[in-house]
């Protein structure tokens, strides 16, 4: 099963679209979520002030519509609607348990400061199992490219495993981007050893390209190896891409949401996927 919460903004709308496309071609069901907040006043995407009773029946409203557009789009699958009370980023990682995908809508409107980061998404996504899709709300064109980041990290292998199901599924070319900064590993010119260890990453990054693609034969690979910024580098190479994959290990980053993860999310015009070890 997929799940894809929603909150009546158009990130969320595409959030709603992007869920019923991979539902469509993953042959699952998909469960879309509203979470309607406890606290007795809650300020609206207007800036003005709901009471309770007028976001339940706000949420029932935004569920009818997000059904409504995913059985224009993919009129196929099976799809469930559900409204449930608690807060937000609490109650969306309790129904994500056990699931194929996560996604959510990656920017909020505020009424002062326009699109800011959506702090729900960002939270879910630093803690769910599951692979999660942050999705922003501009159209965007088709390019028929997945790019994904590795390195030698263990969330290498769950993000190139997902990134290659995905370019299968899309029939799309999958570019792989290893990028690395000089200083990272103490490599400059002079420290051999440094280079030896950039080299020995590179080296297992690549084997494990091969690995993975072995069970994927018919999808198209690019290599892009550059010394550069990785979060830089990956969000070059997503400028015309239709999903960015990265991974994220928890038990090595301070934050949930490793550096690289947060920064992508944050600069991204793309969909970006976020894998965990």
């Amino acid at each position: 099963m997929i799940v894809t919460g929603v909150d009546g903004s158009m990130a969320a709308r595409a959030a709603v679209q992007w869920a019923a496309g991979d539902a469509m071609r993953m042959h699952v069901p998909l469960l879309i979520v509203h979470v309607t907040g406890t606290a007795p006043y809650q300020v609206g995407r207007t800036g003005a002030a709901l009471p309770r009773g007028r976001r339940s029946r706000d949420g029932r409203r935004t569920l009818r519509e997000a059904e409504a557009l995913v059985r224009e789009r993919q009129p196929t699958i099976e799809v469930t609607t559900k409204q449930v009370t608690g807060e937000p980023a609490t109650a969306l990682l309790e129904q994500a348990d056990d699931v194929v995908e996560l996604v959510l809508g990656s920017y909020a409107c505020h009424a002062s400061f326009g699109a800011v980061p959506n702090p729900v998404s960002m939270h879910v996504a630093g803690r769910v199992r599951c692979p999660v899709v942050l999705v922003r709300a501009e159209h965007r064109t088709a390019y028929g490219e997945i790019v994904v980041g590795v390195d030698a990290s263990p969330a290498c292998g769950p993000a190139l495993t997902y990134a290659f199901l995905q370019a299968e599924l899309r029939e799309a070319t999958l570019r792989v981007v290893h990028a690395w900064q000089a200083d990272a590993h103490g490599a400059t010119a002079g420290d051999t050893r440094g280079m030896s260890e950039v080299t020995a990453q590179r080296l297992l990054a690549r084997d494990l390209v091969k690995a993975v693609g072995h069970d994927h034969p018919g999808v198209p690979v690019v290599e892009d190896l550059l010394r550069a910024d990785p979060v830089a580098a990956l969000t070059a190479a997503a400028g015309q891409a239709d999903l960015l994959v990265v991974g994220s290990d928890r038990a090595a980053a301070p934050e949930p949401l490793g550096q690289v993860a947060r920064g992508v999310l944050r600069r991204a015009r793309c969909p970006v996927a976020v894998v965990h070890a």
